[in-house]
Formats: structure tokens, C-alpha cells, sequence
């Protein structure tokens, strides 16, 4: 059996990163996550996400990577926003191109 090394949920995209690499990423995610909303309209700008502070430490004292995961997927989600129509949820930028193509069920 093939052990894969450990990784770590960005709070941001909600991509896997090693743990070596997260410390790379987030600030690149933010700085794009920043560029990104900005260029969505007024309505659809969200606060800007908040890191999860979870300091659950094992027996071992290392942190708890599932606790922090799962910390940092819920973070991620948090970001998605409801169609108007159908209530799928998306990123912002996505959102305004789904919408063009959303139609409301008819009643049969």
C-alpha cells in the first residue's frame, strides 16, 4: 500500500497543497482571490475570508490535520454563492456566466 504524504485544504480554493508548499500558496491565493473580487460587480464582492484558527493539538503535539481541513473546506465553501434561480452555488465569477444560461423550471 502506497502512503500518500499529508496535505493541507487551502481556506481559499479549497485545493489540497503539501504541507510544505500551503505556506507558497496562500498568499498567492489571497493576492488572486483580492484581483478577483475587485472585478466583480458591487453586489457579488464578498468580505475577504478569514483564516480558521483551529489549535486542536494530538497527544503527539502535532496539529490535527483532519480537524484543520475540514476547518479550512468549510472556510472555502462559505465563499460559494446561490443562483437566484436554481440555488447551485458557485464562485462569484462563475455565477455571472451561469446566470446567463439559467432558466427557471416550467411547470409541466
Amino acid at each position: 500500500m502506497i502512503r500518500r504524504p499529508p496535505t493541507i485544504v487551502c481556506y481559499i480554493c479549497g485545493r489540497e497543497y503539501g504541507t510544505k508548499s500551503i505556506a507558497i500558496h496562500e498568499p498567492q491565493c489571497l493576492k488572486k482571490w483580492h484581483n478577483e473580487n475587485n472585478l466583480l460587480p458591487k453586489e457579488l464582492r464578498r468580505p475577504e475570508p478569514k483564516k480558521p484558527e483551529l489549535r486542536t493539538i494530538t497527544a503527539k503535539g502535532f496539529y490535527d490535520l483532519d480537524a484543520l481541513n475540514e476547518a479550512a473546506w468549510t472556510s472555502a465553501q462559505s465563499q460559494l454563492v446561490p443562483c437566484n434561480i436554481c440555488g447551485r452555488t458557485f464562485l462569484p465569477d462563475r455565477l455571472i456566466v451561469h446566470q446567463r444560461s439559467c432558466k427557471p423550471k416550467v411547470a409541466k
